[in-house]
C-alpha cells in the first residue's frame, strides 16, 4: 500500500472539552488506484485529508505514506515528504495571476532544484498530458474554470508524488466539465501509479473510483466498490 491509515483518531480544543474529527478510521489505498472519501459536510472527510497530507499529526494511530511512517517525524522532515512524495490539489486552483500556466508548474519544480531546462520539459508533458499543451502561455484569467482545475492537477504531479489527495475538484463546475475532471483523475492515477484520494460530494461519477469510502461523525461507515 501506498497510502496507510490505521485507527487514526483526531480531536481538535472546542471550549473547555474536545471535538472528535476523526474516531479510529482505517483507509489503504495502493498505488495506481483511486479511492474516493463521500460524506456529509462536518463529516471529517477534510480532516482525513489533512491527515493523509501530513499536514496535522493525529492523537493516535499510525500514517503510512510511500512506505515512510511519519508518526517520529519531525515538522520538517513531514514538509519534505510533503513535498517530495505527496501532491494535494485543493478545491480553489489558487493559482498565481501573473504566471503562465507553464509557470504555475514551474514554480513547484524549482524549489527542488532542478535544473531549468528539465523543469520546463516536465511542465510540457504534464500540460500536455491533461489537454492544455496548447494553453501552456495562458495566464489564469485566459481559461474556464475546467482549465484552471486542470492546470491545478498537474501542478500537483509536477515533483512526481506517489500519494495524490484531491479535495472537491468539481465542486465549481457544471456537470460535464467535473465528469471531464474526474476521468483525468481516474486516467492519471493509472498511467502515473498514484495512489489517490478524491474526497468529494458529487456521487454522479463513483463509477470512475476502484473503492468508495462513506464517512459519517468522523468514522468510516461504509467501504464499498463503486456502483
Amino acid at each position: 500500500m501506498t497510502l496507510s491509515l490505521t485507527r487514526v483518531s483526531l480531536t481538535y480544543p472546542d471550549g473547555d472539552a474536545r471535538l472528535t474529527a476523526l474516531d479510529g478510521v482505517s483507509l489503504e489505498v495502493a498505488a495506481g488506484s483511486l479511492t474516493a472519501v463521500v460524506g456529509p459536510s462536518g463529516s471529517g472527510k477534510s480532516s482525513l485529508l489533512a491527515v493523509a497530507a501530513t499536514l496535522v499529526p493525529p492523537d493516535r494511530g499510525r500514517v503510512v505514506v510511500a512506505g515512510t511512517d511519519t508518526g517520529p517525524l519531525s515538522r520538517a522532515e513531514r514538509a519534505e515528504l510533503r513535498r517530495t512524495r505527496v501532491g494535494i490539489v485543493f478545491q480553489q486552483p489558487n493559482l498565481l495571476p501573473s504566471l503562465t500556466s507553464a509557470e504555475q508548474l514551474q514554480v513547484m519544480a524549482h524549489l527542488s532544484g532542478r535544473p531549468p531546462r528539465r523543469v520546463r520539459d516536465r511542465a510540457r508533458e504534464l500540460l500536455d498530458a491533461v489537454g492544455l499543451g496548447d494553453k501552456a502561455g495562458r495566464r489564469p484569467h485566459e481559461l474556464s474554470g475546467g482549465q484552471r482545475q486542470r492546470v491545478n492537477i498537474a501542478r500537483a504531479l509536477m515533483n512526481d508524488p506517489a500519494v495524490l489527495l484531491v479535495d472537491e475538484p468539481t465542486s465549481a463546475l457544471d456537470h460535464e466539465r467535473g465528469a471531464a475532471v474526474q476521468d483525468l483523475l481516474a486516467a492519471l492515477t493509472r498511467e502515473r501509479g498514484t495512489a489517490t484520494v478524491l474526497v468529494t460530494h458529487d456521487r454522479a461519477h463513483l463509477e470512475r473510483t476502484d473503492a468508495v469510502v462513506t464517512i459519517a461523525d468522523g468514522r468510516v461507515r461504509a467501504d464499498r466498490a463503486p456502483v
